[in-house]
């Protein structure tokens, strides 16, 4: 599991930052409180504000469905064990005062 989690992490450092126009866009999201990461290892609409924010969850969430299936197939691991992990990483990765969501719903890191 430890292989795996180290996987996910240089496979995430390799594919969130998909450019700087989007990488930019993800983090202004994210600190203005639009999106937050998932248990599940994927992005979740915090705040709906328009369309434009769903399309860069939706192109962040195929993204990392394609890099976890890699990692998946690569590890011979099932596809929610490396979503779980990813999304453990990614929560602990989260900037103070962006969200997470938790049990009771979104909440702020």
């Amino acid at each position: 599991m430890r292989k795996i989690g180290i996987i996910v992490v240089v496979a995430l450092c390799g594919f969130w930052p998909v450019s700087t126009v989007l990488a930019t866009s993800l983090e202004e999201a994210k600190a203005k409180g639009l999106v937050g990461e998932k248990a599940n290892g994927y992005l979740g609409v915090v705040t709906p504000s328009g369309q434009d924010v769903q399309v860069l969850v939706n192109d962040v969430n195929k993204k990392r469905r394609q890099a976890y299936d890699e990692i998946a197939k690569r590890n011979k691991t099932p596809l929610d064990a490396v979503e779980a992990l990813a999304g453990e990483k990614a929560i602990q990765n989260t900037h103070p005062g962006n969200y997470v969501e938790g049990p009771g719903g979104w909440v702020k890191k």
